[in-house]
């Protein structure tokens, strides 16, 4: 094991978000009311999420948001997080490529989550909410808002989705430690819940049935919000800074990303790396650098998904997101990469990849695993599911680099560790993992029945 890593000081932590839509030549189509059918208000928003996460949603004018002081001392705990060169994957691969990698996995709860489920709890508490709801696929955001709520004093409902809830018992736990209560998704606790199993009694769920599940119970609760872990907008600009101190440490390698790489399931961690840099690709100053958000095979909703409005969720309970999509009914194979089983992408990163301003892969999971154990055995760092299909996806580039003997420089995103996903690799070890390959008539199926707006 081989690494330089480039720190900051307490004091290069961000100062405000980067909003990119101000940047965008073609904005993104706005949120639509389910019933109305007319562009979502803030008073749309506000009886669902907290007043300042309805305003930052729909903020497309505002370039820089400022982090409030108490979230900014909060981040303290753990951020800035380190830029590491990993020399020991490049030399496992011997290629000509420099790989660097943000390690989010150093933060409290083990990955990136935490810098938007701090700012929307203390938004939450602010406002006066005293209970907040919400959904989480593998855990980690789940994890995340568990301690962030515990900081801030709100009661938090977690709806898992019940194949994680089942494959990831610990970080389970974890929540459970931090106070959460954790229900396994779906569930009979709420009326979308209640549909779904009486229609499909053994269906594992996915994050579209949690959270139609986590906004019902928010919907019917006094002085409860929803808080949302990726997708919307107000998440992908919390995430943000992950890529502004990743500028600075790239000016202190004194190089600058050809490819910036980041898993991809609704698009925050891929956001808050890549928003950033894309800033400079979208004025012009560096337009050579190739972004590439990396999806599971399972779940490819940039890669061969329809670009279309749709529900966030199972029930329809949402705002429509203009997005790529496989359709909110879309059923995805229970993989380990739990974070990724989302069904569309988020607006603006599905409006960017409309534009071909940023491309996506689709990977496969035992490619993935393959990657992490690679990685691991370079770096030393356990990757989790998800982070490990940015790894594939960076491992893929810089095998191009040895082949064509191109110098690049690739910088991919380090969302979480895997230290509780130990069960996943002990089946991948024991040849216990297959891979999914969506057909196409799964997704004509799911999609069909999509009211075309777009």
């Amino acid at each position: 094991m081989t690494q330089k890593k480039y720190l900051l000081n307490e004091s290069d932590i961000p100062k405000a978000w980067y909003n990119i839509i101000p940047d965008m030549e073609n904005k993104p189509a706005p949120l639509i009311h389910p019933a109305t059918k007319q562009p979502i208000t803030v008073e749309d928003l506000c009886p669902l999420f907290s007043k300042a996460a309805s305003e930052q949603e729909l903020n497309t004018t505002d370039r820089w948001i400022e982090i409030p002081d108490e979230v900014r001392d909060l981040y303290r705990i753990w951020r800035p997080t380190p830029l590491v060169r990993a020399h020991g994957l490049e030399k496992l691969l011997d290629t000509p490529a420099h790989i660097y990698f943000k390690n989010e996995s150093v933060s409290p709860v083990g990955s990136h989550k935490l810098n938007s489920a701090i700012a929307q709890a203390y938004y939450c508490k602010k406002e006066g909410v005293t209970n907040i709801t919400t959904e989480t696929g593998a855990g980690q955001w789940g994890a995340a808002l568990s301690l962030a709520a515990k900081h801030f004093g709100l009661e938090l409902a977690v709806y898992m989705v019940k194949i994680s809830y089942n494959q990831k018992p610990y970080r389970r736990s974890m929540m459970q430690t931090y106070g959460a209560e954790v229900i396994s998704s779906p569930s009979m606790s709420t009326k979308a819940g209640r549909k779904i199993i009486t229609d499909n009694p053994t269906y594992q769920g996915s994050l579209g049935t949690a959270i139609s599940e986590a906004v019902e119970l928010a919907m019917s609760t006094p002085n409860c919000k929803y808080v949302l872990g990726s997708v919307l907008n107000h998440v992908a600009l919390h995430q943000t800074v992950i890529g502004l101190e990743a500028e600075k440490q790239m000016e202190m390698a004194e190089e600058y990303p050809d490819i910036v790489i980041a898993c991809f399931g609704g698009g925050s961690n891929f956001s808050g790396l890549a928003f950033p840099f894309l800033r400079k690709k979208l004025n012009g100053e560096t337009p050579h650098t190739v972004f590439i958000a990396a999806e599971p095979e399972s779940c490819p909703k940039l890669t061969r998904g329809i670009f279309q409005y749709d529900c966030g969720d199972e029930a329809g309970y949402t705002p429509l997101i203009p997005m790529y999509t496989l359709g909110h009914t879309f059923s995805p194979a229970n993989i380990h990469a739990g974070g990724l089983r989302y069904h569309g992408g988020g607006a603006i990163i599905s409006q960017l990849k409309h534009d071909n301003i940023i491309d996506a892969v689709d990977i496969p999971q035992l490619e993935t695993f393959k990657a992490a154990t690679m990685f691991s055995r370079a770096e030393g760092i356990i990757p989790a599911p998800e982070s490990s299909h940015a790894i594939a996806a960076a491992i893929n580039e810089a095998l191009k680099c040895k082949v064509s003997g191109e110098r690049k420089t690739i910088l991919f995103n380090l969302s979480g560790h895997g230290l509780i996903d130990m069960s996943a690799y002990d089946r991948y070890f024991a040849n216990d993992l297959a891979n999914y390959k969506v057909t196409d008539d799964d997704i004509i199926n799911a999609t069909r029945d999509l009211e075309k707006i777009l």
